[in-house]
């Protein structure tokens, strides 16, 4: 098997490889891309998997069967039916690797079903801790059919999480939806995603240097492209994708932390807030302004869970965040204006270091990993006058005098 180089891998800068899950209601045009994508010459060295082969019409690539689950194509890519359980496949694949069975993989794709909630497969990514030393999660990417989807996501709660999960937007069948249809569904996304890119597939297909590599975890990742989260045209606000009656709603609203912050505090409130609003935030993610920090850091949390934190190389020069102030989007599900409104305070009044850790032992939070990232200390408030600036220092105990 040939295992040609491609421009938007990185694995050689952190060691682990990158994992892209492909995501898309029934019938929205992913297994046209995904079949488009395992003919280019770029795609070499990467690891499909798929439910079933019966669903994708890649029969005519194969050209060796390694086992009952795991084949290789012609353009080298290696495709296993994923049937079970998703980490025992991904171990499987480390494990063939390691022995030199097969070439070392450069990307591995996983295409959910029709019907699938992307969360679990980004969750079993991240929190195990033998899949996560070796992959990481480099992104969603969800298509959405422009002639159905806005019927689609009015009707299904998976049409609308997997839009909203999603790091890239693919739009297909441009060509069959009127510019009406195109501009209603455009407002949806929107409301559902602001901080996704939107890209239009052409027949169904789409160059790879556009789906990959963009994900929050992709290594040497600068933050010019964490500004494509904020739409930095779009003022930073709430709206809200309304939907059939008694299905829910989808919300979506930016928060603004403003000054530099103290890490602790802020583990520790964002703790709060997906403890609070558990199983109604589908996603969080941003960057922080840590005090202490000239770099930004990348959060992001799925359903409930907290991932972990990355320094970016520098904030950008242009943009919503050249003014280097945090911000975070929040996506969730019936969060009405009292949520909003909690949160938004939550994380305006953060608490200090101390105070910090001691709300941390009282209860279990999702972000408690987070506290034992190596940090700055948050500083303490001085008493400033025109002449002096006074800190205050706690001291201990002075030992008796002998």
């Amino acid at each position: 098997m040939t295992n040609k180089k491609n421009d938007f891998s990185d694995e050689s800068a952190c060691g682990r490889v990158p994992v892209t899950v492909l995501t898309g209601f029934l019938g929205s045009g992913k297994t046209t891309l995904l079949n488009a994508l395992t003919t280019r010459p770029e795609m070499a060295g990467v690891a499909v998997f798929i439910n079933e082969f019966g669903d994708v019409g890649i029969d005519h690539h194969l050209v060796e069967r390694v086992d009952d689950t795991l084949v290789i194509l012609e353009s080298g890519c290696l495709c296993c039916t994923v049937q079970g359980d998703l980490i025992a496949a991904l171990m499987r694949l480390h494990e063939r690797m390691a022995r030199r069975e097969i070439a070392p993989v450069s990307r591995v794709l996983i295409e959910t079903t029709g019907l699938a909630d992307p969360a679990p497969v980004v969750r079993a990514l991240m929190e195990d801790r033998l899949v996560s030393a070796r992959f990481r999660c480099d992104g969603v990417l969800t298509v959405v059919d422009t002639e159905r989807a806005r019927a689609q996501m009015a009707r299904h709660r998976e049409a609308r999480v997997q839009v909203s999960l999603a790091d890239r937007l693919l739009l297909s069948k441009c060509d069959l939806a009127s510019h009406a249809e195109r501009t209603a569904l455009e407002r949806d996304l929107e409301a559902l995603n602001p901080a996704a890119p939107r890209i239009a597939l052409r027949h169904g297909e789409a160059d790879p240097q556009h789906l990959f590599g963009g994900g929050l975890y992709a290594s040497g990742q600068t933050s010019t492209g964490a500004s494509d989260w904020l739409h930095g045209e779009r003022p930073p606000g709430k709206s809200t994708f309304h939907c059939a009656p008694h299905s829910g709603r989808v919300s979506s609203f930016v928060v603004t932390l403003g000054e530099a912050t103290g890490w602790r505090g802020f583990a520790v409130a964002m703790g709060e807030v997906l403890t609070r609003w558990a199983g109604r935030l589908l996603r969080v993610k941003g960057l922080v302004c840590v005090a202490g920090l000239d770099q930004p850091v990348a959060v992001q949390c799925v359903d409930g869970a907290a991932y972990a934190p990355v320094r970016l190389a520098a904030w950008p020069v242009s943009g919503p965040l050249a003014d280097r102030q945090g911000r975070l989007v929040f996506i969730g599900e019936d969060l009405d204006a009292a949520a909003e409104a909690d949160i938004r305070t939550r994380l305006t009044c953060l608490p200090g270091d101390r105070e910090a850790l001691r709300r941390a032992a009282v209860a279990g939070l999702p972000t408690r990993t987070w506290l034992g990232q190596r940090m700055p200390l948050a500083p303490r408030p001085g008493l400033v006058s025109d002449a002096f600036m006074i800190q205050p220092r706690f001291l201990g105990e002075m030992p008796a005098r002998i």
